[in-house]
């Protein structure tokens, strides 16, 4: 299966199919070749509505298990960090891994869980340091910038 959708690769016919998706305000359903109905689950068509919206934005999408595999080099791109410092963090223990022969792999939900904790902990320290800076009297909301 290919996880990849490009909207580029659409025709224009598909594309102003995914406008009546998106308009859709009834519950929609599947129809086979024999006209059987199958109503689709709400939480499944909110999420096509979000990759529809997504797509008439120009962005292409990837379709992922979390239980895909990365590489320690992929695992890295995706975090946004060196190859070097994501091998420290899954041999400290930030990340789970597992070996599949004598290399290391990660999977996807353990990325995701790592980058939103990172994330989580980044927020509460920038909120703890405006604290500090408010209470200290130095945050001038007022200040327009050096114009010259």
């Amino acid at each position: 299966m290919e996880h990849r959708i490009n909207v580029s690769d659409l025709l224009p016919s598909e594309l102003s199919e995914m406008n009546l998706l998106l308009g859709l305000e009834k519950k929609p359903a599947l129809v086979d070749a024999e006209g059987n109905r199958t109503e689709i689950p709400d939480a499944i068509f909110q999420l096509l509505k979000a990759i529809v919206s997504k797509m008439k934005q120009g962005e292409s999408l990837v379709l992922m298990p979390e239980n895909e595999t990365f590489t320690t080099q992929a695992a890295a791109n995706f975090l946004g960090v060196s190859r070097q410092h994501l091998v420290d963090l899954i041999e400290n223990g930030a990340i789970p891994f597992h070996k599949a022969g004598s290399h290391r792999r990660i999977y996807f939900k353990d990325l995701k869980a790592y980058a939103a904790s990172r994330d989580k902990q980044r927020g509460e320290a920038l909120d703890q340091l405006f604290g500090d800076i408010d209470k200290a009297g130095k945050y001038n909301s007022d200040y327009k910038g050096n114009d010259s």
